[in-house]
């Protein structure tokens, strides 16, 4: 049976939006709808304005026998500084300090709006870039990396400082912790990670770097690329070597445990990462 337009919008958005980076034939939607190719392309372009309005993605139209329709998911510039406002001004809460130096991020990784959100900044960054699989370390990145890995629609590994047998074979590197000055070990399972992958590395919070700089060396024992990390937080502590090819969304300035007092900004992310697919008016 025909369907009328506003339930083949509400239909058609709803399949777009949960199929992230797989190109959908024009001829799908007008067997699926009993639709002309023309009206096909008219809801097209309604939804493509309306996504790009919300901030919900980009929606291209590819032509050619092999082409369709493509939903790359990203956010504007306006709605992810508004959101890191938001998120910064939640984790300056003074109670949010831990013995160490560290900070309580459970509950913000653990909330599925605010996960959601920060999936969505991180696949705008890399959007369009041919990645493989996403990297992240157990156990806090896990949520935040695969929430990432469902906008990019790539597949995620876990690597862990302890293997566990259910994951056979294992590789695995040493790496200087840097917070703590010691020297300890992470592995990843031999069939998480094809060879010569193209990799990004997810986390939610570095300090001295160490965890990084580890993550980087097992990505190039694997013999593949790295070709980015970001941090759902940084130290500003850190030197700029530790810095390199890293991105953070936000940055702890300052953290006093005795005085129960820190600071927090913005971190690189919006400086850079190119927006311009996003922007409605572009």
């Amino acid at each position: 049976m025909k369907t009328r337009r506003s339930e083949r919008l509400v239909d058609m958005t709803n399949y777009l939006e949960n199929r992230p980076y797989q190109l959908v034939p024009l001829t799908f939607f007008a067997r699926r709808y009993q639709s002309a190719k023309s009206s096909i392309s008219e809801d097209i372009t309604i939804i493509k304005h309306v996504f790009l309005k919300q901030g919900i993605g980009l929606i291209e139209t590819i032509p050619g026998a092999g082409g369709g329709v493509l939903f790359t998911p990203g956010i504007n510039r306006q709605m992810a500084t508004e959101f890191l406002q938001q998120l910064q001004q939640k984790l300056t809460d003074p109670q949010r300090i831990l013995p160490g130096g560290y900070l309580y991020l459970s509950d913000v990784i653990g909330d599925p709006q605010i996960l959601r959100q920060i999936g969505q900044l991180i696949a705008t960054q890399y959007a369009k870039q041919p990645i493989d699989a996403i990297m992240t370390m157990a156990t806090k990145g896990i949520p935040i990396a695969q929430s990432v890995a469902y906008y990019l629609n790539v597949p995620y590994v876990i690597v862990r400082r302890e293997s566990k047998v259910t994951e056979g074979p294992t590789l695995s590197v040493n790496y200087d912790s840097g917070s703590i000055s010691r020297v300890e070990k992470m592995e990843l399972s031999k069939r998480s990670l094809p060879l010569h992958s193209r990799v990004i590395a997810i986390d939610d919070f570095m300090k001295g770097g160490g965890t990084v700089s580890g993550l980087r060396n097992l990505v190039h024992e694997f013999e593949s690329e790295l070709l980015g990390v970001t941090v759902l937080v940084e130290s500003g502590k850190l030197v700029s070597a530790k810095k390199d090819q890293t991105v953070s969304l936000l940055q702890l300035d300052s953290l006093d445990v005795e005085t129960k007092s820190l600071t927090m900004s913005t971190g690189s992310y919006l400086d850079q990462v190119d927006f311009t697919p996003f922007e409605l008016n572009r």
